[in-house]
């Protein structure tokens, strides 16, 4: 997943060794979130976990770009902000958040997968003609989605597996929400302002809902919290935002392949989850989907 605003910046191209560690950096870090978000789970309630990990992450990066002596957001930039991390972040991750105490992280990872499907959608009611390739990729995707609940994937937790698609959907629609030209600020403190604002949320859901933190919580619980607000977000957006400044938007976006097969592996061999047959041949079809959503069109 990305926090969107983001715009590229002409710089000086990288070496070919930058771009593969930010991306091998994306890859991973976000392909091993869903886990980290399951191990957090068993010390933090959803949305109080969700909301620490991103203010915490979003002070502490605006703190920074204040340092670097970058400017900080209008009033303007901020109501935009807030839009788009109330997308992405409260709703976006939250809900994920909430569907990872029922349903498995591999799960939560193969049905976000569906995002680039739901984002084409929303590109083409906002008035972007979608070339052929788009709406196949748009129907395959949601065939896979629909293969999903003929494994029983949906029968099986229909209130938390309900919650990732609206996650999916809110993720797709603030994406593009985002990106038509809203008065953003420069890509790390728009990320940061985004991050606050989605944190700000999410805590006070979790007031509403009378989440609590425990007294004593699990070790593993909080270092996976950590791990979430430091190498997650920081490190993760920092490399996303690297990506986006210097390589191909396909390149940069192509981790929407790559994360899913990653969650899976390490939810089965590391969490134990078990999936049934018909989850693997689900993802298998998103992700083909996801691949004609993203092809370049023919240059003419």
């Amino acid at each position: 997943m990305s926090v969107s605003g983001t715009h590229a910046v002409a710089s000086p191209a990288p070496s070919r060794t930058a771009i593969a560690l930010a991306l091998a950096s994306v890859y991973l870090v976000w392909g091993s979130t869903y886990l980290f978000i399951r191990l957090a789970l068993e010390g933090y309630p959803p949305f109080l976990l969700g909301g620490t990990r991103f203010m915490a992450s979003g002070l502490a990066l605006l703190a920074w770009q204040k340092w670097r002596g970058q400017p900080m957001p209008t009033a303007v930039q901020w109501r935009n902000c807030a839009v788009v991390g109330t997308l992405l972040l409260a709703s976006g991750n939250g809900l994920v958040c909430y569907a990872e105490q029922s349903v498995a992280s591999a799960i939560a990872a193969i049905v976000i997968a569906s995002v680039p499907a739901w984002a084409g959608v929303f590109s083409w009611v906002y008035g972007r003609q979608l070339r052929r390739t788009e709406w196949i990729g748009i129907g395959i995707g949601f065939v896979g989605v629909v293969l999903l609940n003929v494994g029983g994937e949906f029968y099986a937790e229909p209130l938390g597996m309900g919650a990732l698609v609206i996650a999916a959907i809110s993720w797709a629609f603030g994406s593009i929400w985002g990106s038509r030209g809203r008065d953003l600020p420069a890509p790390f403190t728009a990320t940061a302002a985004q991050m606050i604002a989605g944190g700000g949320i999410m805590l006070v859901v979790a007031a509403l809902l009378g989440e609590r933190y425990q007294p004593d919580p699990p070790a593993l619980a909080t270092l996976s919290l950590l791990y979430l607000a430091v190498v997650g977000s920081i490190a993760g957006f920092g490399a996303y935002a690297f990506l986006l400044a210097h390589a191909r938007p396909a390149v940069a976006t192509s981790y929407a392949y790559v994360n899913p097969p990653i969650a899976v592996l390490l939810g089965v061999f590391v969490a134990d989850e078990k999936l049934q047959p018909f989850t693997f041949v689900a993802m298998g079809v998103i992700l083909i989907g996801v691949v004609f959503i993203s092809l370049r069109p023919k240059q003419s």
